[in-house]
């Protein structure tokens, strides 16, 4: 019975489709838990080094360092002044999929070729910005949680990610 429980959950929770483990990160912030589902087909490159830094702890505690109403919030930079990264450019990967609320993508300087580890959670629409920046996920569940991140550019006291993890490596 327990099992059947469980697999219901799952199957609503995921709206009636298994979850690839693999490509689900769990962002855990003060105010619950955000499910994202990366898009290995659409950018390949970005989800593997999302999750290498992931598992290696690199977001944890990461600052949410400009947060804008309306249009994103945006983390990945460990000295929370929008500066820094993780030292390892990324190569764009553009694709077809639209900047539409939940969606996350990676942020940059000028240089289409600079993203780094600074990614963003679109609150809205944000369609100028599709095939200029690289999506590389969407948010599944949680978006509540994101909608209630501090804004400012910085925010005062800002929100952090708790703890980032590859849905894979959780012992549930």
């Amino acid at each position: 019975m327990k099992k059947i429980a469980f697999l219901t959950t799952l199957l609503l929770s995921t709206g009636g489709f298994a979850m690839d483990k693999e490509n689900t990160l769990y962002m855990d912030l003060d105010y619950g838990r955000v499910v994202i589902e990366m898009m290995p087909e659409v950018a390949p490159k970005h989800v593997a080094r999302i999750k290498e830094l992931t598992r290696k702890g690199f977001y944890d505690g990461v600052k949410f360092h400009r947060v804008i109403p309306g249009f994103m919030a945006q983390t990945g930079d460990p000295t929370g002044t929008g500066m820094g990264g993780s030292g390892q450019k990324l190569n764009a990967e553009f694709n077809d999929v639209s900047h539409q609320r939940g969606v996350v993508s990676m942020a940059r300087a000028m240089d289409p070729n600079s993203a780094d580890s600074q990614f963003f959670i679109c609150f809205d629409d944000a369609s100028f910005l599709d095939k200029q920046y690289t999506v590389w996920g969407r948010v599944t569940s949680g978006m509540e949680y994101v909608d209630m991140i501090k804004k400012g550019e910085p925010p005062v006291n800002p929100d952090i990610i708790v703890k980032m993890q590859v849905a894979s490596d959780v012992k549930e």
